[in-house]
């Protein structure tokens, strides 16, 4: 008992592990989760429900926080960023619940870990509830509120303070009403009791999953108690499990060494507090110091630009002042000019002079400024200009260079990839750092959307330890700007360059291409993933091409979704290999691809297919009425827009585009109007109405032609996987 008692520590002292990391407060009717992190029973029941309550829950209801607590409920981030998490999808909710008008959330990240925990569909019935956790905080409220005694539950008024409590009864009781109520001689008497308490908790721990039977094993797999139709034939059947009493054996001979170790290495504890309480108080005395002499960097800063726009503003005053008094004195030279006043005046006064020779004296100096005078009349040009473009100013390059104003040890700012990144319904950012760019702690990725009230405010994601991360609850046919910042020792970088994408203009579709209905395995070659497929010249080309006279002919293989369409909006995005051939993509109903995958696919008549891309009569006149169809022609680096109508002019020019690195398809069901654009700007090149009749299905349709070797394939890469893949 002394051993025992030499390891005991203060209650006091271990209140930080008291805490739920939820709500940061004492934890009440903790749940054990899989990864081992214990929570509040009610911080669990809200996050999963946050607006009804869990019918899943094992107790009903849960202990209010006690008033006496040392600790009172207040804000976590922790509630925040889960809170977040709920509200931008991040947490799955993958169905509904019977009777309730509420997703059941039933993954969410743990607040200690961040690991994904999963509780399935039993909810929080699958969890343990942590009775050990819960004796030990309610030994530390007891600690904490010495003076405040727990009193009989049996008693008449006066109530007496009770001074044992019954594990079996769950009740506290003082010793004439234990004596009563647990009478000498009945079953009563063989009651549990211990000193006084408020937690009651039962004699055996019963298996969440099979709720009859009592737990007497240990999966080591899972890291849990199970009993013992968990191992026969419930979810633990194949995992390692041991005896409980094995398990207890060897968990506590571990956690007593484990224990025995830190406190043997007290001393050197100690000391490494001591080196950290020192280097806590450098890195104060350094952080001031280097926070002043960065101020002083930039008071020398705002001297050099105060000084600078002293001399340059006083460069411009005198300009201003030396072209005024030039504009002045020749304004007073004109006025001279006007009748009776000036020059002008005075030479009227000459020409009264009767006395020749006087006349003569006095008019030959008068006329040679007369002269000048009518020369610049004649000859107008002012003595100054009152353009100051010499005077502009550009301080573009010097704001660029304050932006990119940084520490020496925080790294260069990244660089956003474009050619890696997608936007669909979530955006997919990805971007690099230099070469020479200092190591990093994390990144954050802002965004905003442009074009909209909220433009000015920016977004951020969470930490990002990679060079890469996904954004959610990105708005349809909306204009997004991101940029990317460092962080090193707590200081960011500057921004990446900003860059914009547009997203789609309806939900993403996810599908793969179908390996079963109408696909020629012989002539087309599929991805293992199902998300990507070539044509591929075979010995069928070689013996079709022996009917053909011409040594031409055309062989177009389809190959579809493995989804299809019956309503809504929808679009999906796929990327072309610049040199293929010909490629048709679009979409077909179902009763267009049964006649098409049951009819010859091989002839030497390009009119054979209603859009081959020649200028046949069949083919303007399929573009004139709605079709249960829709094909455009891609190939060779271009993308061909059918006529409008048979009566359009020939001239292909305007038809012929440049074929983009990314092909996107909306397919409006319901509007009956299928649209095709260029998914890296989002600009619709064309679109036209389509017979919706039937299911309508992504369809693409591939050409090889042997005879030239760099076109015998023509390739075609579909990029959403799936509705959450970018």
């Amino acid at each position: 008992m002394s051993r025992r008692s030499s390891l005991l520590v203060p209650l006091k002292s271990i209140e930080r592990e008291l805490i739920c990391p939820i709500c940061a407060e004492l934890f009440t009717q903790p749940l054990i989760l899989p990864c081992q992190h214990s929570v509040c029973h009610r911080c669990v029941r809200e996050l999963l429900m946050p607006s009804r309550d869990d019918s899943f829950s094992t107790d009903a209801g849960s202990e209010s926080s006690n008033p006496g607590s040392p600790r009172a409920r207040g804000p976590s981030p922790c509630t925040e960023k889960l809170e977040r998490l709920v509200r931008s999808g991040s947490i799955s909710s993958p169905g509904w619940r019977r009777s309730s008008v509420t997703p059941r959330v039933t993954t969410f990240p743990c607040p200690g870990c961040q690991h994904d925990i999963d509780l399935g569909e039993r909810g929080i019935s699958m969890l343990f509830r942590n009775f050990t956790l819960e004796s030990i905080v309610e030994r530390y409220r007891q600690a904490a509120r010495a003076a405040v005694a727990i009193m009989c539950n049996t008693c008449k008024p006066p109530v007496q303070e009770a001074t044992k409590s019954c594990m079996d009864c769950k009740a506290s009781f003082c010793n004439e009403c234990f004596k009563m109520n647990h009478p000498w001689g009945t079953p009563r008497a063989q009651h549990e009791y211990v000193g006084p308490t408020t937690n009651f908790r039962p004699k055996v721990l019963m298996c969440p999953e099979h709720e009859m039977e009592k737990v007497n094993m240990y999966c080591e797999v899972c890291r849990r108690p199970v009993c013992h139709l968990c191992k026969l034939g419930g979810s633990h059947a194949n995992h390692r499990v041991t005896s409980m009493s094995s398990a207890y054996k060897i968990l506590k001979e571990k956690l007593s060494k484990s224990i025995h170790y830190l406190i043997s290495k007290e001393d050197q504890v100690r000391t490494q507090i001591s080196e950290l309480e020192v280097m806590m108080r450098h890195t104060e005395e350094n952080g001031q110091l280097a926070e002043r002499r960065a101020n002083e960097h930039f008071e020398h800063l705002f001297e050099t630009l105060q000084e600078r726009r002293t001399e340059m503003l006083r460069s411009i005053e005198q300009s201003r002042s030396l072209r005024v008094e030039r504009l002045r004195a020749q304004v007073e030279e004109y006025q001279g000019m006007l009748e009776n006043s000036g020059l002008v005046g005075y030479a009227q006064e000459v020409l009264k002079e009767t006395d020749q020779s006087c006349f003569v004296q006095t008019a030959k100096l008068l006329h040679v400024r007369i002269q000048k005078a009518t020369e610049s009349l004649k000859t107008f040009q002012p003595a100054a200009t009152p353009s100051f473009e010499e005077f502009v100013l550009d301080t573009s390059k010097e704001e660029l260079l304050l932006k990119e104003l940084s520490f020496s040890g925080v790294p260069a700012p990244p660089v956003i990839d474009l050619s890696r990144c997608r936007v669909y319904n979530e955006g997919l950012i990805h971007w690099r750092l230099s070469e020479d760019s200092l190591p990093t702690d994390h990144h954050i990725v802002e965004f905003r959307k442009l074009g909209a009230e909220e433009e000015s405010r920016w977004s951020a994601t969470e930490r990002v330890y990679g060079c890469s991360t996904v954004v959610s609850d990105l708005a349809g046919d909306a204009r997004y700007a991101f940029r990317v910042k460092s962080c090193r020792n707590g200081v960011f970088s500057p921004c990446s360059p900003e860059v914009s994408f547009h997203t789609p203009p309806a939900p993403v579709f996810g599908f793969l291409f179908n390996e079963k209905c109408g696909f020629s395995a012989e002539r087309l070659q599929l991805s293992k993933r199902r998300d990507s497929v070539e044509s591929v010249a075979g010995t069928s080309f070689l013996l079709a091409a022996e009917r053909v006279q011409t040594g031409s002919y055309i062989c177009l293989d389809y190959i579809i979704g493995d989804t299809g369409i019956s309503h809504g909006r929808h679009y999906w995005a796929f990327r072309v290999e610049p040199d293929s051939y010909m490629v048709k993509v679009g979409v077909a109903s179902d009763s267009k691809l049964t006649e098409w995958f049951h009819n010859p696919r091989d002839t030497s008549s390009p009119r054979y297919d209603h859009d081959s891309g020649h200028d046949s009569g069949s083919e303007d006149a399929c573009f004139e009425v709605s079709q249960p169809f829709t094909l455009l022609t891609v190939g060779m680096g271009r993308l061909f827009i059918p006529k409008a109508s048979a009566s359009a002019a020939g001239d292909h020019s305007s038809r012929v585009l440049p074929m983009p690195q990314r092909i996107g398809v909306c397919l409006d069901y319901d509007a009956a109007r299928v649209f095709f654009y260029d998914a890296d700007t989002m600009r619709c090149v064309y679109e036209r109405p389509v017979d919706c009749s039937g299911t309508m299905f992504p369809a693409f349709g591939l050409l090889g032609h042997p005879e030239i070797s760099d076109c015998t394939r023509s390739r075609l890469s579909y990029l959403l996987r799936s509705s959450k893949s970018c």
